[in-house]
């Protein structure tokens, strides 16, 4: 006798685009990596060793490095990434520093910007310069340290890339694996996720403090990368055995028996500073606001949040000497720092706002 009352199992919905190559199409685009005459000379060995990367990519070789999961998951047997089961100890070893009382206070400062000096533009962002203010306030308290994430970095640094979210949550919450586990994917040249070692300095903070700058209504892409990849803290699995890997009929079975949705970041304060030159910084500050908010984090205070517009609808050549003449601006990205330094110090003494152990009537 079947129960009418429990929900029946949906259907995985799949035809997208079909993005398999052939291997000639695989091949040029393969090449197009040393497209610089400098690798012409070896151009016998990399014939060779394409022929290994179609082979791989031909046989979706995604985590190519595993072992057996071992004790503490669903299925210890279960072959994991080797990779993935590493980014998992560093996050469990990052919490341990985050609840130890004889660790010193952390705020993770960001710098959202990607402009740098190191490349195109060739000049300072004023995200960098507002950063700065904010951290030797930080570094001149007592048993507080910095841990300093310049953004910026993604688009000068070689080697550093942070891959899209593909919105596994979408497909059912227990598919969004924490760590996430949709990179690397090898055979797709899906390779050295910065996000690996991001999620730690995102667990072992106390505080976090955002300065932005207004990229077209929204924060910068380079932000909004992290942002999204960040979705796999707020109800994410840290099991992945769960669901052997990404199989979406397993996860939805998981969710619809009732999934807890863990807030692996609860309980944290912020700061954020936006700052823009015509429009939007309000609605990129209050925007970000909510998604901290969401995801069970805490304000630092009313002077922790704020956004300001430097040189107003003025030529943008003259961005940094507006900046300049701005000294107020620089003084409330340091008090700013200040409040998040005394929220971080209650924080860690027990004080937290009224509504914070509350139970969500709509968890999600």
């Amino acid at each position: 006798m079947t129960d009418d009352s429990s929900p029946s199992m949906p259907e995985v919905r799949t035809g997208q685009t079909p993005t398999k190559l052939t291997k000639g199409e695989y091949l040029k685009r393969w090449r197009q990596r040393f497209y610089d005459p400098g690798f012409e000379k070896c151009d016998p060995e990399l014939d060779r060793i394409a022929e290994i990367a179609w082979d791989l990519y031909d046989n979706s070789r995604k985590a190519p490095r595993t072992r057996k999961a071992g004790p503490g998951f669903t299925d210890p047997e279960h072959e994991l990434p080797i990779e993935w089961l590493d980014a998992r100890q560093a996050i469990i070893e990052a919490q341990n520093r985050y609840e130890s009382a004889e660790s010193p206070s952390r705020v993770l400062l960001i710098c959202a910007s990607p402009r740098t000096d190191q490349t195109c533009p060739s000049e300072i962002s004023k995200t960098f310069r507002l950063t700065q203010a904010a951290k030797e306030i930080i570094e001149g308290a007592e048993r507080f340290e910095v841990d300093f994430l310049d953004l910026s970095v993604l688009t000068a640094e070689y080697g550093r890339v942070i891959y899209p979210c593909k919105s596994c949550v979408s497909t059912a919450m227990p598919l969004c694996h924490w760590p996430c586990s949709c990179y690397p994917n090898h055979y797709l040249g899906q390779s050295q996720d910065w996000m690996h070692e991001i999620y730690p300095r995102w667990v072992a903070a106390h505080g976090i403090m955002i300065v932005t700058p207004v990229h077209w209504y929204q924060v910068p892409s380079t932000f909004k990368l992290m942002m999204d990849r960040l979705v796999c803290a707020d109800g994410g699995n840290p099991d992945q055995t769960s669901t052997h890997g990404k199989s979406p009929e397993e996860a939805k079975a998981l969710e619809l028996k009732g999934w807890h949705y863990p807030r692996h970041l609860a309980g944290r304060t912020f700061s954020i500073v936006v700052h823009g030159d015509t429009e939007g910084a309000g609605s990129v500050r209050r925007a970000l606001h909510d998604w901290l908010s969401d995801m069970k984090l805490f304000p630092a205070g009313e002077g922790a949040v704020l956004d300001r517009y430097v040189g107003y609808y003025k030529p943008y050549a003259t961005s940094h000497e507006e900046l300049d003449r701005d000294q107020a601006f620089f003084e409330e990205t340091r008090n700013a720092a200040r409040a998040l330094i005394k929220a971080v110090t209650g924080l860690r003494v027990g004080v937290r706002p009224a509504d914070y152990d509350l139970e969500d009537a709509r968890p999600k």
